[in-house]
């Protein structure tokens, strides 16, 4: 039996004692070595942890415990306890549990119901309980899966919602399989499921431009304003500020400091405050029986999608991810990146500002429009200019 250490970038499992990751990743249709901080990643508890062992008759399994070390040892210990009682085929909950008891299971978990996006988790897998909700989880397989795929689409729903539905069930049995719940041959059938969305199709490119940004903060509500500024100035995620309390903030170092628990990366993070943001903060009501800096009402506000797409309406901004040049808040984060890079801040700065882990994440948030396209083009001819100045200078030199 073995412990092995999952590389969060390329997801390389390997050697626990390695201090640098051993696998390889692809960049630019290359194929390079990864070289990730495996240390630094621990400490960050952004590694998970396997336990790797062979069943009778050779057959070699593999199981996921979680970010801790300590939760691997102590479940190989129960392996090889298992294995020398000869009891490593116990059966798992997922040959008599109903897909239905096991969604209920999922939402009741308090980290899932802590969630910003709890709603659109419960939405997304009541709708897969629709279908699934009678089948022993541990029958579901992959024909099913695609059947369910090609049934949607048949609907006319946008592959990007199929997705999303069979998303949150793949999560979910992620969950299940961290916790005992579902089998190793489970998982395996969720993971087998292809995006019918590939490589970077879902990634979305709207950028809010400075006038329709000035429009839409005069036509939100007051409530609604210092998010929208927030998210502009800061590319934070809507997450980290719904749930911003007012002791992260540092109106007079003029930053707001977010701890590891606050981001999803699990990376602490601190953020500078501009002139325009500062102005927004000050200019939030404080409520001494709340420490949220964002309320509705006196209560922390969860929700966004009804007054946003109020304001978006009476802005004239399109409101929706699947409307043509559509706006969602998310898109303020694209729009963050994308003006960072234009005013020439260094990549590695923008990364540390909006917690980007990888390289290839940056990009999906970085969006190259005509203008850059233009620049790049005038660039071009300058240099071209430049080089027949500079060859016309050799061959008068020569005369």
């Amino acid at each position: 039996m073995a412990i092995l250490a999952e590389c969060p970038i390329c997801h390389t499992k390997q050697n626990v004692k390695n201090k640098h990751c051993k696998g390889k990743i692809k960049r630019n249709g290359h194929v390079i070595p990864c070289f990730g901080e495996l240390d630094k990643m621990k400490r960050s508890k952004k590694v998970k942890y396997w336990i790797s062992y062979y069943l009778p008759g050779g057959k070699q399994r593999r199981e996921v415990v979680g970010y801790s070390i300590e939760e691997a040892r102590d479940a190989e210990g129960k392996r090889r306890g298992q294995k020398r009682e000869n009891r490593i085929f116990d059966i798992k909950r997922d040959t008599r549990m109903r897909f239905s008891e096991l969604k209920e299971w999922y939402l009741g978990l308090e980290k899932v119901k802590a969630l910003a996006s709890y709603w659109r988790i419960e939405l997304s897998l009541n709708k897969f309980n629709s279908e699934f909700g009678n089948f022993i989880v541990s029958q579901i397989k992959s024909a099913d899966l695609e059947n369910y795929q090609a049934k949607r689409r048949a609907e006319g729903k946008a592959d990007a919602t199929i997705d999303q539905e069979i998303g949150a069930a793949k999560t979910m049995i992620f969950k299940a399989f961290d916790n005992g719940q579902v089998s190793g041959e489970t998982l395996k059938t969720f993971k087998a499921v292809k995006k019918l969305l590939r490589g970077q199709s879902n990634a979305r490119n709207r950028v809010l431009s400075r006038t329709e940004f000035e429009t839409l903060m005069s036509k939100a509500p007051r409530h609604l304003k210092g998010i929208l500024a927030t998210g502009y100035y800061t590319g934070m995620r809507e997450g980290e500020i719904l749930k911003l309390t007012w002791d992260k903030i540092d109106l007079k170092e003029r930053l707001i400091r977010l701890e590891a628990s606050d981001t999803k990366d699990r990376e602490p993070r601190a953020i500078p405050i501009c002139d325009e943001l500062l102005e927004a903060l000050k200019a939030v009501p404080r409520n001494i029986q709340d420490s949220h800096v964002f309320l509705y009402r006196g209560k922390p506000i969860r929700d966004l999608r009804a007054s946003l797409k109020k304001a978006c309406r009476d802005a004239g901004i399109p409101y929706g991810r699947f409307v043509r040049d559509g706006f969602v808040f998310h898109d303020l984060r694209h729009t963050f990146n994308t003006y960072m890079r234009k005013a020439g801040v260094p990549e590695s700065v923008i990364m540390e500002i909006t917690g980007h882990a990888t390289r290839a994440m940056f990009d999906r948030y970085n969006t190259v429009d005509i203008e850059d396209t233009r620049k790049a083009m005038e660039q071009f001819q300058g240099y071209l200019q430049s080089s027949d100045q500079t060859s016309d200078q050799v061959a008068e030199n020569a005369e």
